[in-house]
Protein backbone atom coordinates (compact mmCIF):
# COMPACT_ATOMS: atom_id res chain seq x y z
CA UNK A 1 0.00 0.00 0.00
CA UNK A 2 1.31 3.46 -0.84
CA UNK A 3 1.60 5.50 2.34
CA UNK A 4 2.05 9.27 2.33
CA UNK A 5 3.58 11.02 5.31
CA UNK A 6 4.88 14.54 5.92
CA UNK A 7 8.53 14.57 6.97
CA UNK A 8 9.13 16.03 10.41
CA UNK A 9 12.49 17.38 9.17
CA UNK A 10 11.69 18.87 5.78
CA UNK A 11 7.91 19.24 5.72
CA UNK A 12 7.99 17.41 2.40
CA UNK A 13 5.35 14.79 1.62
CA UNK A 14 7.12 11.45 1.19
CA UNK A 15 5.61 8.26 -0.20
CA UNK A 16 6.63 4.70 0.59
CA UNK A 17 5.13 1.43 -0.60
CA UNK A 18 4.64 -0.66 2.55
CA UNK A 19 3.28 -4.15 3.14
CA UNK A 20 0.48 -3.02 5.47
CA UNK A 21 -3.30 -3.33 5.63
CA UNK A 22 -5.98 -0.84 6.62
CA UNK A 23 -6.74 -3.03 9.64
CA UNK A 24 -3.12 -2.88 10.81
CA UNK A 25 -3.01 0.90 10.37
CA UNK A 26 -6.19 1.28 12.44
CA UNK A 27 -4.81 -0.95 15.22
CA UNK A 28 -1.68 1.21 15.36
CA UNK A 29 -3.67 4.47 15.26
CA UNK A 30 -5.82 3.11 18.08
CA UNK A 31 -2.71 2.82 20.28
CA UNK A 32 -1.28 -0.64 19.73
CA UNK A 33 2.54 -0.70 19.70
CA UNK A 34 3.95 -0.24 16.23
CA UNK A 35 6.43 -3.11 16.60
CA UNK A 36 3.59 -5.43 17.62
CA UNK A 37 1.33 -4.44 14.71
CA UNK A 38 4.10 -4.34 12.09
CA UNK A 39 6.78 -6.87 13.08
CA UNK A 40 7.32 -7.61 9.38
CA UNK A 41 8.40 -4.03 8.60
CA UNK A 42 11.97 -2.83 8.89
CA UNK A 43 12.99 -0.24 11.45
CA UNK A 44 13.22 2.34 8.65
CA UNK A 45 9.70 1.52 7.45
CA UNK A 46 8.25 1.83 10.95
CA UNK A 47 10.10 5.12 11.43
CA UNK A 48 8.59 6.37 8.18
CA UNK A 49 5.10 5.56 9.47
CA UNK A 50 5.72 7.47 12.70
CA UNK A 51 7.62 10.51 11.40
CA UNK A 52 7.36 10.59 7.61
CA UNK A 53 11.14 10.61 7.50
CA UNK A 54 12.93 8.55 4.86
CA UNK A 55 16.21 6.74 5.51
CA UNK A 56 17.94 9.29 3.26
CA UNK A 57 16.62 12.19 5.33
CA UNK A 58 17.73 10.51 8.58
CA UNK A 59 21.20 10.02 7.13
CA UNK A 60 21.45 13.64 6.03
CA UNK A 61 20.06 14.92 9.36
CA UNK A 62 22.52 12.83 11.36
CA UNK A 63 25.42 13.83 9.15
CA UNK A 64 24.51 17.54 9.40
CA UNK A 65 24.02 17.21 13.16
CA UNK A 66 27.46 15.59 13.51
CA UNK A 67 29.14 18.22 11.37
CA UNK A 68 27.50 21.02 13.34
CA UNK A 69 28.64 19.49 16.64
CA UNK A 70 32.19 19.32 15.29
CA UNK A 71 31.98 22.91 14.05
CA UNK A 72 32.25 21.70 10.45
CA UNK A 73 29.52 23.17 8.30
Amino acid sequence: MLIERKSMFTGKINVMDLDVTYDELERWRDGELIQKVFPHLTTDEREFLMTGTTPEEWEKFNKDDYNEAEGDF
